[in-house]
């Protein structure tokens, strides 16, 4: 009669586990162009071509051959850009000493182009 879908079974409230771990499942294995941090009012490139890695029950952002942030799945606030070319994460840095940091981390284009 109903069909049960993912949908239905989907988080909305931001701080539960559930939405976090969804969330890190969803960012697992993302490519990445860049990533960008607002550094005493000006955002500048920290690293580019990366991915980022959910490893256990940390999720890592990996690029310029270097750790740029560690932070445990449960303690990240995330969200997409509205234009879907990246995400925002902010959370404890656990690479970088615990100090909490935002982040910009940009997609790398997935489409081929016809020419």
């Amino acid at each position: 009669m109903f069909k049960k879908g993912k949908h239905w079974t989907k988080s909305k409230n931001v701080n539960s586990k559930r939405y976090k771990n969804d969330l890190a499942n969803y960012l697992n294995g993302r490519s990445l162009k860049c990533v960008t941090e607002k550094i005493e009012g000006i955002e500048e490139v920290v690293a580019k071509k990366g991915s980022i890695i959910r490893k256990e029950d940390e999720l890592l952002v990996y690029a310029s051959q270097d750790v740029v942030m560690r932070a445990n799945v449960l303690d990240l606030q995330a969200w997409e850009l509205l234009s879907l070319e990246g995400v925002v994460i902010t959370a404890p840095d656990l690479e970088h000493g615990g100090e909490e940091r935002t982040i910009v981390a940009y997609y790398s284009y997935w489409r081929e182009l016809d020419d």
